[in-house]
């Protein structure tokens, strides 16, 4: 072969992968600039330290673009990447053994059974994963102590808030609050082994 036509070829093929890149680079920030808030915001239901749920946000991205630049595309990002996040949240906790914290700041907003089954798009195999996911719960909150799930069910599922559990049962605030911290600490435990 002719070393100028070789040369010609090899420019060729680096132009074509440097516009693959390129293209590629535009959906990549095309996505991040699309779903970053909604992102941030569900991370920081979960991880009540800003600086953390930037790093989840910036360690879920970074798998973003690495999995988008592999030969299999990525199907339904949006959900992916909710996915990750919650990996990289339950990850966290394990890794730092930090509980989640609930003040009675965050008593009308702390729903943690509504992040973890909240779903962007529905497809037959996301409301089929939400549906075993739902069962799995019920199923865990069996296994928790009484008193632990009482408070749990009570905010979570019934929509009490803390002061109207308190004012029902007699038990203090920072009591009730413990008692759903260890339910929920208890519940991300369960969730990620069965994950």
């Amino acid at each position: 072969m002719d070393i100028h036509l070789e040369n010609n070829l090899r420019t060729t093929q680096h132009y074509l992968a440097q516009r693959d890149m390129t293209q590629q680079d535009s959906v990549i920030t095309d996505t991040f600039n699309k779903e970053k808030a909604k992102l941030r915001n569900f991370i920081r239901k979960s991880v009540p330290n800003a600086g953390d749920a930037d790093d989840i946000l910036q360690d879920v991205f970074y798998e973003f673009v690495s999995a988008y630049r592999l030969p299999e595309p990525l199907e339904q990002v949006g959900a992916w990447l909710y996915r990750v996040a919650k990996n990289r949240i339950v990850d966290r906790f394990r890794k730092q053994k930090h509980e989640v914290v609930l003040t009675q700041d965050d008593d009308e907003d702390a729903l943690w059974l509504e992040a973890i089954l909240s779903i962007e798009t529905e497809t037959p195999a996301s409301i089929f994963e939400r549906k075993m996911l739902v069962e799995h719960v019920i199923a865990t909150l069996n296994l928790l102590p009484a008193e632990q799930r009482q408070v749990f069910i009570a905010h979570e599922l019934d929509g009490k808030s803390f002061k109207q559990i308190a004012a029902e049962s007699g038990v203090a605030i920072n009591t009730l609050l413990a008692r759903k911290r260890y339910a929920v600490t208890f519940l991300q435990e369960q969730l990620h082994a069965y994950n």
